[in-house]
């Protein structure tokens, strides 16, 4: 959720915000309109409590008709209190729910536009010359098939299209990223967490996905639960409420779960292998600490990401994702994105985004400011603000698919890459299945 108080000093700031989202610029003055209504109702209902306090003393100090007369009036401003209070409550619930459809605030230099409008920060590393070495590379799958590592077949058999089971060394081989993942983040100071992968309403909403809209979203309605898409949203829950102390730093933590997407609109798009599939694994790293911090700390967990893709041996390129593709709650974010050989592009890897104060407002998640001390000497306890909130991709099934297609061999083999080959027994190749 934005914050109302800059959005009043400032309507301008949002207004830009929205075009370079290509969203509703009406928006701002709708909350603008809400805000005013709300504000003069809450004044009108205050002044008639004031003014009904009065009467009721009047009321008590009264006799005879005057009394009477008194309590004929007491009634009627009563009906107008209670009648003040509902206009109240509905203004307030009417510019809560304009506030909800407001997309976080852009930080500034993010790129204008669409999916298509991203801007390359650097690219690293040369993809493989196939044709140099000899040979056609085959895709994924192919390659997993070959080391009876993937089976689609059957992933369709028992749950339906965009399903799959992983086997043998290819099986492990994801597990191998996700602990290396885990490795490194916990030497950079992050807590390992196993998160819910069914979370409320209000989690996934505070979030910044919208239950009601949103297609992505699996959702079981006999508990009114949702499958996550991302553990993501149960870390952002993980301190909702609560008032965070960052006296020993930011809180840091890795989130290992299963996630599940519905890839609505998809149809068509990367039905082959496991580029887009309905589960996969992952896991994701989830920073709070103060706003001043924010932008560093984004910073930083590019850096982490780009480790674990050095580490894998990929090519990759980073790119500025711009306005209209960043979602609602980011107000920036970088992709990594590897290359396939197959495909002759760069896919997504990993993303990481800067949600600044928007999930901590919508999930009330605040840190204390430090005392002050007045003129006179008296110390006043510190007030407190929200933190920000940031998420970056360490590591996921997918995956697989850039290291399968980068480093297979002729004869259909993949070369493990050195960093991996502790978490796979020392294996330095994953052989044709015989």
């Amino acid at each position: 959720m934005i914050d109302i108080n800059l959005l009043r000093e400032n309507p301008d700031l949002f207004r830009e915000s929205q075009r370079k989202r290509g969203a509703d610029e009406s928006l701002v003055d709708q909350i603008l309109e809400a805000d005013a209504t709300r504000r003069s109702s809450i004044t009108e209902f205050e002044n008639l409590r004031a003014e009904q306090k009065t009467f009721g003393k009047k009321v008590a100090q009264a006799q005879g008709e005057q009394k009477q007369a008194l309590l004929a009036e007491v009634k009627e401003l009563s009906e107008r209190v209670a009648q003040a209070k509902i206009a109240s409550e509905k203004a307030q619930a009417q510019q809560e729910e304009l506030l909800t459809r407001m997309e976080n605030l852009v930080i500034d230099g993010v790129p204008v536009g669409g999916e298509d409008d991203y801007v390359v920060l650097k690219t690293v590393g040369e993809p493989r010359n196939f044709e140099a070495e000899g040979f056609s590379p085959r895709d994924h799958l192919e390659i997993g098939e070959l080391v009876d590592g993937i089976d689609m077949v059957r992933g369709a058999k028992v749950s339906g299209s965009r399903f799959y089971f992983l086997k043998g060394h290819v099986a492990r081989l994801e597990q191998a990223l996700l602990f290396m993942a885990l490795d490194q983040a916990a030497s950079d100071g992050f807590t390992m967490m196993t998160t819910p992968t069914l979370v409320r309403p209000e989690t996934m909403n505070g979030t910044g996905f919208n239950v009601k809209h949103d297609d992505e979203i699996y959702r079981l309605e006999r508990d009114d639960l949702y499958l996550v898409g991302t553990s993501e949203v149960a870390l952002a829950g993980y301190h909702a409420d609560e008032i965070i102390d960052f006296s020993q730093g930011a809180k840091k933590y890795l989130g290992w779960s299963s996630c599940y997407r519905r890839e609505a609109g998809s149809a068509g798009k990367d039905t082959r292998g496991i580029i887009r599939v309905h589960q996969f694994n992952k896991a994701e790293m989830f920073v709070y600490c103060p706003v001043g911090e924010a932008e560093d700390m984004h910073a930083q967990l590019l850096s982490w990401e780009e480790q674990m893709l050095q580490k894998c041996e990929l090519s990759y390129r980073v790119i500025d994702t711009a306005a209209g593709d960043l979602g609602s709650s980011a107000a920036r974010k970088f992709d990594c994105e590897a290359w396939v050989p197959t495909q002759g592009t760069y896919r997504e890897l990993t993303s990481t985004s800067n949600c600044t104060t928007f999930q901590a407002r919508r999930l009330n998640i605040r840190e204390r400011l430090a005392d002050t001390v007045d003129s006179s000497g008296k110390t006043k306890k510190g007030g407190t603000r929200a933190v920000a909130t940031l998420n970056g991709t360490l590591a996921t099934t997918r995956w697989l698919v850039a290291i399968l297609e980068t480093h297979q061999q002729a004869d259909g083999s993949v070369r493990i890459p050195e960093a991996l080959r502790p978490y796979m027994g020392g294996l330095e190749v994953i052989p044709v299945a015989q």
